[in-house]
């Protein structure tokens, strides 16, 4: 069929109905896979903790500490996918849609089958001497690590998929996609970490066994869907597929910042971890932190991300269709949206910390003190981080993925860090300090994201690759 005679399968409520319902539709699923995708964390260290050891336990932590960072980095590429199929998707560009996927798919198993893989394979050992993992550790990590690598394309795929269905209006078909990875995930870890009949046990490495097969199968699912004719993106035949290198500068151009702050926020907290184990209780403080900041703390930013996301969608689709006005309140409703989740999970912190804790099985007072402290900090530090992510999406979504890099860097790096570096040096260094920090931070965050998008400086960016149709609305510039 040619291609101006294709129907368009997006999703139009988007950039004409209810901006409300818009934003909670793209959000929610989201919301609900980030959600099962911690869920399922949470059961590999369990598993691995209980039949291999906390040996296992760290194993599979180093690693993915280490693999996250070449995922964020890989992974910022769908970030600019994301940007420019949610505006083609506005202007009802369903080629350029699809171009835009098939050259992230292209680039993708160039960076995955040529990079990823064989660099990662030889610089495991070295990587994990890096981080300072103790023998025993390296030893059941190393396998682990080099498997991932090898076999990380299907987590890519798999990322590259939902980016580009909810980018395209379609959250649904992610949500799908990742709760089949969960459930497979699940059921081949029980499999290889304990073996089962003539399956031997495989310890730490059956974990990323079981990761890298159902991503795998996830990812050939995925691209399976893409043929529907309903889909709401397509990708190209791939013999059809050949470098557009004008598209793929475009694609970096816009993603590689949000993996740059990736990155920097994550060291941000690596060096608050130098910070908290510095106290003189260290171990109950970090105890606390990871209880309720890294497990606890991420109720509210499960919604966040999703939130974010959502409103990425949204104000890339509106910008594509010409209606800069619809972006302004869109952010408005989504900040909305995601202020009265903080509130609701703020208020679980505040009344009930100790059923709370108890899921963690925290029995000492110290422990107790420290994680109820940062519970209260952290229900005030929600309300500013959902509504900073929220304008984070707006401006992701318009094209302006510089802003809320160097936003990061003051609020996550910066602000935080100093902070901790000036309560040290003027008098007696506690836990709370580390904890005002870190709200500090978060508020410094929301008030700059705020500021940057209410200059409107993202109305100007204009995504024009020269592949439009002929008749599809253009985005305004004002």
């Amino acid at each position: 069929m040619p291609p101006l005679a294709r129907p368009s399968h997006f999703d139009r409520s988007i950039i004409e109905g209810s901006l409300g319902r818009a934003v909670w539709r793209l959000a929610w699923p989201t919301m609900l896979q980030n959600a099962i995708g911690g869920l399922q964390g949470i059961i590999d260290h369990a598993m691995v903790g209980h039949f291999v050891g906390y040996t296992a336990n760290a194993a599979i932590g180093v690693s993915w500490q280490i693999f996250v960072v070449v995922i964020v980095f890989i992974s910022s590429l769908y970030a600019g996918m994301g940007v420019l199929v949610a505006r083609f998707a506005g202007a009802g560009d369903r080629d350029s849609v699809d171009r835009t996927v098939g050259q992230a798919f292209l680039v993708s198993l160039v960076l995955a089958g040529g990079v990823m893989a064989p660099l990662g394979y030889m610089l495991s050992p070295r990587l994990l001497l890096f981080v300072n993992a103790t023998h025993e550790v390296r030893e059941a990590a190393l396998p682990f690590l080099r498997l991932m690598f090898v076999g990380g394309i299907g987590l890519l795929m798999f990322f590259m998929l939902g980016g580009a269905f909810r980018a395209a209006g379609d959250p649904r078909t992610p949500l799908r996609l990742g709760i089949l990875l969960t459930a497979l995930n699940v059921v081949f870890n029980v499999v290889l970490i304990r073996g089962a009949g003539p399956i031997p046990a495989f310890g730490a490495t059956g974990a990323a066994m079981g990761t890298v097969s159902a991503s795998l199968i996830v990812a050939v699912l995925g691209l399976m869907a893409m043929r529907s004719p309903s889909a709401a993106v397509h990708l190209p035949n791939l013999t059809a597929l050949r470098p557009d290198w004008t598209l793929i500068r475009q694609l970096f151009k816009f993603g590689l910042p949000t993996g740059i702050q990736g990155v920097a926020m994550n060291v941000g907290g690596v060096f608050l971890l130098r910070f908290i184990g510095a106290l003189p209780e260290s171990a109950n403080a970090q105890a606390a932190y990871a209880i309720a900041y890294t497990q606890l703390f991420s109720l509210i930013t499960f919604t966040s991300v999703g939130v974010m996301g959502a409103t990425a969608a949204v104000v890339g689709q509106n910008l594509g269709a010409g209606r800069p006005d619809r972006t302004w309140a869109a952010v408005g409703v989504s900040s909305r949206i995601a202020f009265g989740v903080a509130v609701g999970v703020g208020l679980l912190f505040l009344l009930i910390p100790s059923a709370l804790l108890a899921i963690f099985g925290v029995n000492d007072p110290l422990t107790s003190a420290l994680a109820r402290s940062l519970l209260r900090h952290l229900a005030v530090s929600g309300l500013f981080v959902t509504v900073a992510l929220a304008y984070t999406g707006a401006l992701q979504g318009s094209g302006d993925t510089r802003s809320p890099l160097y936003i990061s860097i003051v609020s996550q790096l910066l602000v935080p860090l100093g902070l901790c570096l000036l309560f040290a040096r003027i008098g007696t260094f506690e836990a709370v300090d580390i904890w005002r920090a870190i709200v500090a931070g978060h508020m410094t965050r929301c008030l700059l994201s705020i500021a940057r998008f209410k200059q409107g400086k993202w109305q100007c960016i204009v995504v024009d690759l020269g592949h439009r149709v002929p008749d599809a609305p253009r985005p305004e510039v004002t």
